[in-house]
């Protein structure tokens, strides 16, 4: 598998693939990889590895169990990227229905270990870019299996995550978080005023000229995003500012 230009990546993909498909055999209809190694800026060292993978139907429990071991031998046999893997676990039916229907998605995801929930109408962001920009690694088109999503939902959607992140932010102090809900906000803001999708970083770099009041605090989330390991951070000294800046963001992005 030669997906990217990363081989430690490819490497990655083609086991995850493999397993995936081990584990649910005909259930399973496609994996789709979006994210960073497809709409740019990928960084080998601290960026993750995002996936659809849809299903014909909803998974069982042994299926459930099967994949929730699957993710936690991928994590010991490729340690550099524990951590750092979301693969989303989606039935067609879900895909073309979620908007009136309730239904689960199994996810792993950074931060959040193997589990399944209810799937909420935010995931609309990911099946946009996957349907837009997504590479298939197995199975048909992206278009056959995901509806249209209009820009305007798109642009909705996101201006609905960035008033939830600002509230979310208020009870995670963790540094890593800070530093996604900060560059999830550049990002958010470069799509407000530009009309663009574009990466985090590139976000960011691009309010570094816009928000000239708020630039120190945007280099910093570009560094804790590289720092993202280190242990030894105080996380309630920058909390109150990180919270202060989203919750900014959140404000030009709502005044319409």
């Amino acid at each position: 598998m030669h997906q990217t230009s990363y081989a430690e990546v490819d490497r990655l993909l083609e086991s995850l693939v493999f397993r995936i498909r081990a584990v649910l055999h005909e259930k399973l209809v496609g994996v789709y990889l979006y994210g960073s190694l497809v709409t740019g800026d990928f960084d080998p060292g601290i960026s993750d590895v995002d996936l659809l993978a849809v299903t014909s139907s909803d998974l069982d429990n042994s299926q459930v169990d099967a994949l929730r071991t699957l993710h936690r031998d991928i994590a010991i046999k490729h340690p550099e990227w524990d951590d750092r893997v979301e693969v989303a676990y989606v039935s067609m039916t879900a895909l073309r229905t979620f908007r009136s229907e309730k239904h689960q998605i199994a996810v792993i995801s950074p931060g959040e270990p193997f589990h399944v929930k209810e799937l909420d109408s935010g995931y609309l962001m990911n099946w946009y870019v996957v349907r837009e920009r997504g590479v298939v690694l197995f199975g048909p088109p992206v278009n056959t299996v995901i509806g249209p999503v209009t820009r305007e939902e798109y642009v909705q959607t996101v201006r609905d995550y960035v008033s939830w992140l600002a509230g979310n932010l208020r009870e995670v102090m963790d540094r890593k978080y800070q530093a996604y809900a900060i560059l999830a906000a550049c990002r958010a803001l470069y799509l407000h005023r530009k009309g663009a999708v574009t990466s985090k970083r590139r976000a960011a770099l691009w309010a570094l000229e816009e928000l000239p009041e708020w630039s120190g605090l945007i280099q910093s989330a570009l560094a804790w995003r590289k720092a993202w390991r280190d242990e030894q951070v105080d996380h309630a000294a920058t909390h109150a500012e990180s919270l202060r800046f989203v919750t900014f963001v959140r404000g030009l992005v709502l005044d319409t």
